[in-house]
């Protein structure tokens, strides 16, 4: 049981990093309605920013803010100088220039910081916890700590404040929230901002749990999080937070566990397939 529980810490670690990364998806769906692939870029440039600065300073504290701020801007630049043009054509548009803008990224992070895998060696200051035997480390910790307080301030300025109810109505109509006062394109903007912003958090997380950053490190979340939202529901948030927990929970056990002899990364797709053949709106989404 002691390896049940571990797995199992480690799959809530990883559905906890996932649901940071797909929360920034989300939020730029409901409003754009863009599958924003190039948010998987943003998560990257957050550890490489979060690396750079914590070599400098030795401190995450200025890392996490530096990397949270330039990530917010990159992510508004993607926003204005890519979708805002591109809204205008059809869907898969603004699609191919996000993928373009991915596999752009990938190899800018590549000339400057060099194809091999960097280490990120920061060390969290408050000791790992044991309980029965089982091993809790200061990163899973973090993870857990971390995540909740991004989720909880992400609930309530998406529920409880102005930004939140614009980016609700933009959401539902953006032609009729702009008749009724609402900034459209400032709220947005924020949007990219906010889910930017946490895409940083993320890339932190996952560089210091694998002590590793490299410039291919958002392949994968790139089209495993865009699963992730459609098995969720496209759009809700709560569905993107819930898929996310199932899947980091369930491919940890079944690979590390129960040793299913299949590759982890495809989990995501076999999950999303039953989903939408049980439910095709998703697990929370409406029809």
């Amino acid at each position: 049981m002691q390896l049940f529980f571990e797995q199992l810490l480690n799959g809530v670690a990883m559905g906890a990093i996932y649901s940071l990364i797909t929360l920034g998806l989300a939020l730029v769906y409901g409003v754009m309605r863009i599958l924003h692939v190039a948010h998987a870029a943003v998560y990257t440039a957050g550890a490489y920013v979060g690396l750079y600065v914590f070599s400098l300073t030795g401190s995450l504290l200025p890392a996490v803010p530096a990397a949270m701020a330039a990530c917010a801007v990159l992510g508004v630049a993607i926003e204005r100088m890519i979708y805002t043009p591109l809204l205008k054509y059809p869907p898969f548009v603004p699609l191919i220039g996000s993928i373009a803008v991915f596999l752009g990224l990938e190899e800018i992070f590549r000339l400057l910081g060099g194809p091999y895998i960097l280490s990120f060696p920061a060390e969290f200051p408050f000791p790992g916890i044991t309980v029965r035997g089982v091993v809790i480390s200061p990163a899973i910790i973090s993870i857990y700590a971390v995540s909740a307080a991004v989720l909880l301030i992400l609930w309530f300025v998406v529920t409880k404040t102005e930004l939140g109810l614009a980016m609700r109505a933009t959401s539902q109509d953006r032609e009729i929230a702009g008749a009724m006062g609402i900034n459209s394109s400032y709220t947005i903007s924020m949007t990219f901002v906010l889910g930017s912003a946490v895409a940083a958090v993320a890339g932190i997380l996952v560089g210091i749990y694998f002590n590793q950053v490299y410039p291919t490190m958002g392949a994968v979340p790139a089209y495993k999080c865009l699963a992730l939202i459609v098995v969720g529901g496209l759009g809700s948030l709560p569905g993107a937070v819930l898929a996310s927990l199932l899947l980091g929970v369930g491919e940890t056990l079944l690979i590390g566990y129960a040793n299913i002899p299949l590759p982890r990364d495809s989990l995501a797709f076999i999950a999303m397939i039953a989903v939408l053949l049980w439910r095709p709106q998703g697990l929370l989404g409406n029809r």
